[in-house]
């Protein structure tokens, strides 16, 4: 007997079918958190409409970085999982906001927390 097993992606913003080659898994980051969706081609391109001023405007602190195979943690040097651009800013925002930081090292978590809920 013969079994035939069919994978169907579907579009999780609207549900429908994704057919093969019209369709991609989308990553991307809000407020500290990782996302990821798959979307067809069309709600691809409405999402990038959509986020294209904000993108324009903001400043880049960093490029994405793919995971360890297997591993799901970042490539980063740092436990946390952050650029040096972004741990910089960390520091700095620390030493204005009153936190005792070391010019390098790792930053304690409470001092990441704090910057982390005042962004």
């Amino acid at each position: 007997m013969a079994e035939r097993i069919i994978k169907q992606l579907i579009d999780d913003l609207d549900g429908n079918d994704i057919d093969e080659g019209f369709g991609q898994k989308v990553e991307f980051s809000y407020q500290g958190t990782d996302y990821t969706i798959d979307l067809r081609d069309s709600n691809v391109d409405r999402l990038e409409k959509a986020l294209k001023p904000y993108i324009e405007a903001a400043q880049k602190i960093g490029v994405a970085r793919k995971t360890r195979k297997g591993s799901g943690t970042p490539n980063a040097a740092s436990g946390s999982g952050r650029s040096k651009e972004q741990l910089q800013a960390i520091r700095d925002w620390a030493v204005k906001n009153g936190f005792e930081v070391a010019p390098r090292g790792r930053i304690k978590a409470e001092v990441i927390d704090a910057f982390d809920a005042a962004h």
